[in-house]
């Protein structure tokens, strides 16, 4: 059995219910893919297929449903550029038809010199603020969007992510024992709901038959016992 963590069954459900969607819609696919890291991954997933207002719609749901299960208090979300600005305008938006209105900002890669000038869009920085992204392979994003945040006065407190890949992190070249989302978690005191993990979709492949899917799963549980990071 795979280990999911201590989640309800409603969230157990909803992991599943995401990583089915993303494999259905092509945004979580199998083969042979290379990662930043230069591992040679057996699966890859790439928010950026999310490319109709539909499956937008449904990821921004999927999100929500997420945070409001996950009991992480904030005040506002904040969407880094650039995949995380539509990712943040589309939580609030589905998170307001789901009962909680909050404000949305974003930041420029670079500062605009007219109109109203500066690097950041939308409701200004304050309170406790969600920082909305794809996946987290590094932790380099949420810790530019921390410093960033802190700068405008705000409090970071935590960060969603659609997939937690539950992998080593690199630094200089080499593996080290803690994943992105850990050394975010346990280094810079952040809080991280991530809609599903690794374990999930190993879950979901483990209840697929045909050959295919076997080995498919036979790959990637291959892939985490080289790679993953201990969940303890």
């Amino acid at each position: 059995m795979v280990n999911v963590g201590a989640r309800t069954p409603e969230q157990v459900r909803l992991a599943q219910d995401f990583v089915r969607f993303a494999v259905e819609a092509g945004v979580l696919r199998f083969g042979e893919f290379k990662t930043k890291a230069g591992r040679l991954s057996p699966y890859f997933f790439n928010a950026g297929l999310f490319d109709d207002g539909n499956k937008l719609g449904r990821l921004a749901e999927f999100y929500a449903k997420a945070l409001l299960a996950s009991g992480i208090e904030f005040d506002m979300v904040f969407g880094p550029a650039y995949k995380g600005i539509p990712l943040a305008a589309t939580v609030a938006v589905e998170l307001a038809r789901q009962g909680r209105n909050v404000p949305f900002a974003y930041n420029r890669k670079e500062a605009k010199d007219h109109g109203e000038g500066g690097t950041l869009v939308g409701a200004p920085l304050q309170g406790r603020v969600l920082i909305i992204d794809d996946v987290m392979s590094a932790g380099t994003a949420a810790r530019e969007s921390i410093a960033l945040i802190r700068a405008a006065g705000a409090t970071p407190c935590a960060v969603a992510i659609a997939l937690d890949r539950q992998e080593k992190a690199t630094e200089n070249g080499r593996d080290v024992e803690h994943s992105a989302v850990q050394y975010v978690r346990q280094q810079l005191g952040m809080q991280v709901c991530a809609i599903a993990t690794l374990a999930d979709l190993l879950l979901y492949l483990s209840q697929k038959e045909g050959a295919e899917m076997i080995a498919h799963h036979e790959r990637v549980l291959a892939y985490r016992q080289r790679y993953g990071v201990n969940q303890g």
